[in-house]
């Protein structure tokens, strides 16, 4: 049995990679410049109450360096509790509607405040990073 079932991404060479974990650690600097909570959650862990800008390099060969907004854990906890039960998507309820909203509201502002502390940035792939902001560079 020598096929493998399914062929696993390539990685990104290693200069790629201590490139784009540089550049994340600029990103976790200008955010806690700006007065945010940032943290490398791809070398610190992930600690279950962990709330902020989560920062993390994704080693694959089309990867690069994105960062999430990670609400507190009592809104995240409730809203992904009321989720996995089930919800009607054209109305959910107050606290999932709450928690999509600070989300999406943080990701705006992360795209804002990064790009203004001269990143170059963009949204990722909502199917493969959700909400995550992707950081491709630093302006020259």
């Amino acid at each position: 049995m020598s096929d493998p079932l399914f062929d696993l991404p390539p990685k990104a060479a290693p200069e790629v990679v201590a490139g784009r974990n540089d550049l994340a650690d600029e990103v976790c600097r200008e955010l806690l410049r700006a007065g945010l909570p940032a943290r490398r959650s791809d070398l610190e862990g992930d600690p279950p109450d962990g709330s902020g800008a989560d920062v993390h390099v994704d080693p694959l060969a089309r990867g690069g360096v994105y960062v999430d907004w990670r609400t507190g854990t009592e809104l995240r906890t409730t809203a992904v509790e009321i989720f996995a039960k089930g919800i009607d998507y054209t109305n959910p309820p107050p606290v999932v509607r709450h928690y999509e909203n600070v989300q999406k509201l943080m990701g705006n502002a992360l795209l804002g405040i990064l790009a203004s502390a001269g990143f170059q940035v963009e949204e990722a792939d909502p199917h493969t990073h959700g909400s995550a902001v992707r950081v491709t560079g630093r302006r020259p």
